[in-house]
């Protein structure tokens, strides 16, 4: 399955601060379809992920009933990325 979307970057500060891109809710949709045959527990989805020229792998997280991205610094550095910024986001889960 293969998705793209755009969303703003924004910033959680929790104990373990990380930047993050909301899936639009359409995206959740066809990402729960999917989550029974691919996640590994507490819900999170492993994903290939690229923003820009950087592709990465990670793990959608759940939250509020819908999903993020987390965006790792090292893509932000090299994408010259910050909070507010608005990216397109391309995913692909292997199902």
């Amino acid at each position: 399955m293969d998705l793209e979307f755009a969303g703003e970057i924004w910033f959680w500060k929790g104990p373990s601060p990380y930047h993050f891109v909301s899936v639009p809710e359409d995206e959740c949709v066809e990402l729960e379809e999917a989550a029974a045959l691919v996640s590994y527990g507490w819900g999170m989805i492993p994903v290939a992920v690229r923003v820009g020229g950087t592709g990465w792998t990670t793990s959608l997280w759940p939250k509020d009933g819908g999903y993020v991205v987390p965006l790792k610094d090292a893509v932000r550095r090299a994408e010259q990325l910050d909070v507010g910024d608005r990216v397109t986001v391309r995913l692909r889960v292997d199902v």
